[in-house]
């Protein structure tokens, strides 16, 4: 009796061994490149705080046509401000001359350049020092530069300051409601990283942030030397000024140089 209850469980076992592995549903299987995004249906989703419709970004697949893609959405708003502050410049340098001919600026002349002495924090007494001082301060950016910044900070248009405030360069501010609350704010710090309505406006803040903060004042006296020599402005030899932009300092001054130069081929198409 008992060697054939042996049997028995004997064989139920055998049995169930064999039919175990079956019985095991698959577990998913994660793949740590791919990050998603929250669904349109998500209730706690974050809402633009602008009307800007911005390319899909993270849905490329193709690397090359991502860039493509970020560089054309970037690059018009970029030229156009370095056109302005181009016709800027020649205006000063307009005023310049006259007041080295020992002539006054009429109203109008008086006017604008008020209005860029003002926009660019710097006194508006209209005399040779005070337009030889802002020159320095009013002038271009190179465009690769600008491209490398936005790509390196927005990582390529996808980061949530991006697609949330049209924050393409990590631009904080500091008054309460001013743009989004980082995630990982540290304790007791109060700056909010800037919300814009349009992507000129993120651009534009930009310029005139690395023309006018004292953090940058090393990359505006490059290029001040470079003007004085007639060489052009190479955005590499500008990245030595932007040490303060990133806690990393000489890390991410090699990283902006490497991006420049891997990506050349996208800059003017």
């Amino acid at each position: 009796m008992l060697k054939n209850i042996f049997r028995f469980l004997l064989t139920a076992f055998f049995m169930w061994a064999i039919a175990y592995p079956f019985m095991q549903k698959d577990e998913p299987k994660l793949d740590k490149e791919v990050v998603t995004e929250p669904s349109a249906s998500t209730s706690n989703e974050e809402r633009p705080l602008h009307n800007v419709k911005l390319p899909k970004f993270s849905e490329y697949k193709d690397v090359k046509e991502k860039k493509h893609a970020f560089f054309n959405f970037i690059r018009p708003h970029v030229e156009a401000e370095n056109k302005k502050v181009q016709q800027q410049r020649a205006k000063l340098l307009s005023a310049l001359e006259i007041l080295n001919k020992n002539e006054m600026l009429n109203k109008e002349q008086g006017h604008d350049i008020n209005e860029i002495l003002t926009y660019y924090g710097v006194e508006t007494t209209i005399d040779i020092p005070t337009l030889s001082y802002a020159l320095i301060r009013v002038d271009i950016i190179p465009k690769e530069l600008v491209l490398m910044q936005a790509a390196n900070e927005s990582a390529w248009g996808t980061s949530r300051f991006a697609r949330i405030g049209l924050n393409f360069f990590g631009q904080w501010c500091y008054s309460k409601g001013c743009g989004l609350v980082p995630k990982r704010r540290t304790t007791g710090a109060a700056h909010e990283v800037a919300a814009f309505t349009s992507v000129r406006a993120s651009v534009s803040s930009y310029f005139r942030n690395i023309n006018t903060h004292a953090a940058y004042k090393k990359l505006r006296a490059i290029r001040a030397d470079l003007r004085s020599k007639k060489q052009p402005i190479v955005a590499t030899k500008l990245t030595r000024g932007l040490m303060s932009y990133s806690s990393r300092g000489e890390a991410y001054i090699k990283e902006l140089n490497r991006m420049i130069n891997q990506n050349r081929a996208y800059f003017n198409e």
